[in-house]
């Protein structure tokens, strides 16, 4: 069989394969959609999955010109800006995915809160700034968020989402409104617990690498546990103790440093 002809039924196929796999993780949609529009839904969010680190970047970019200014207020004072920035640099030129520009900015909020998006975006509230009581524990901070960012995490939330939510159609992705789903997603959704050990994971490991001690998570985890009122960012990720304890597990291990 020739090759042009290999390719005629092997793309087909690999379309289908792709629109049975999301059928059968989600029955309900599957009833609900016709069936070229599924396998063509299927294909899409394939290229959602797989943007390049470029496109990925940009798609910060523009989950950044929403946040700013209508989610939130940046805090202009461009000492602590160029703090924060600095250690965050030192963080991603040690983290596992140093190869695109991280943005780390400081958002005017009192309460005690870190988030980031997607493309190396990262955000962190001046309460958490005052919260913390040296520079390893904002480290801590932020190599957590790195994680994130490392292991694409946005990325797969709104993959699952599109999915859930049918974004996706023939057409394509509708970039207004991908864009304002991962505006959702930053501000009002938890990631899974799956999401969050694994970023406290690549965060010790990238403050190792960076010279920071990696105990600084547990400490500035302890210290807001241990507060009349803990920030309610933390209930919407795994208990606290059982954060702690992976963590002394990771920090005890042979390969805490690597």
């Amino acid at each position: 069989m020739s090759s042009r002809h290999r390719r005629n039924w092997y793309y087909p196929l690999i379309s289908l394969s792709v629109a049975l796999g999301i059928s059968v993780g989600t029955p309900q949609t599957a009833l609900a959609v016709p069936w070229f529009e599924l396998l063509m839904r299927g294909a899409q969010i394939v290229q959602l999955s797989n943007i390049s680190d470029e496109q990925e970047v940009q798609l910060g970019k523009q989950m950044d010109r929403q946040l700013v200014g209508r989610e939130f207020q940046l805090y202009r004072n461009a000492r602590v800006n160029r703090y924060v920035n600095r250690v965050g640099q030192r963080l991603a030129k040690n983290s596992t995915r140093p190869n695109i520009p991280y943005t780390f900015q400081v958002v005017r909020d009192n309460r005690i809160n870190a988030f980031a998006t997607t493309g190396g975006y990262i955000y962190v509230t001046t309460g958490l700034l005052n919260a913390t009581d040296n520079e390893a524990q904002l480290a801590a901070v932020l190599a957590h968020e790195i994680g994130h960012i490392a292991a694409r995490h946005t990325i797969k939330q709104m993959r699952e989402a599109a999915i859930a939510q049918g974004i996706a159609s023939a057409a394509g992705i509708d970039n207004e409104a991908l864009v304002q789903l991962g505006v959702d997603l930053a501000i009002h959704r938890p990631r899974s617990r799956e999401a969050e050990y694994e970023a406290d994971r690549l965060g010790v490991e990238t403050l190792a690498r960076a010279g920071y001690p990696q105990v600084a998570m547990i400490d500035f985890l302890e210290k807001l546990r241990n507060q009349p009122s803990p920030p309610a960012f933390l209930s919407t990720h795994p208990a606290t103790e059982d954060r702690i304890a992976r963590l002394r597990e990771l920090i005890d291990s042979p390969q805490a440093g690597s």
